[in-house]
C-alpha cells in the first residue's frame, strides 16, 4: 500500500539509535527513549499561504531529520510503524555524513 500525506504533513520512519552505552553497558528496552532521530518517507504537496498561493516544503523523502520527542502521529502502514507530523514539528535537518559517535 501507498500513502501520500496531504497538505504540509511529513511521513517519517524513526531511526533507532545503539541498544549500548560508550561503557559498553546494554540498554534493555523498557530504559530506552524513542529516537527523536528519522528518515522522511514521504511529503506532502505543501501549505498555502493567505493568497492561495501552494508554498512547497522544504524537506523531501530521504532527508535525516530531527523532531520533539512527542512529535507526531504513530500509524501503522503495510506493518510498519511510522511517524505522521506537520513539517513545522521538524526541527532540523541532518546533513553531511554520520557522526563519529554514531560510527563508534
Amino acid at each position: 500500500m501507498k500513502f501520500r500525506p496531504l497538505h504540509d504533513r511529513v511521513v517519517v520512519r524513526r531511526i533507532e539509535e545503539d541498544a549500548k552505552t560508550a561503557g559498553g553497558i546494554i540498554i534493555p528496552d523498557t530504559a530506552k527513549e524513542k529516537p527523536m532521530q528519522g528518515e522522511v518517507i514521504a511529503v506532502g504537496p505543501g501549505a498555502r499561504d493567505e493568497a492561495g498561493k501552494l508554498v512547497p516544503l522544504d524537506v523531501k523523502a530521504g532527508d535525516r531529520v530531527l523532531f520533539g520527542k512527542w512529535s507526531g502521529t504513530e500509524v501503522k502502514i503495510s506493518g510498519e510503524d511510522l511517524l505522521i507530523m506537520k513539517e513545522s514539528d521538524i526541527l532540523g535537518v541532518l546533513e553531511g555524513k554520520a557522526s563519529a559517535k554514531a560510527a563508534a
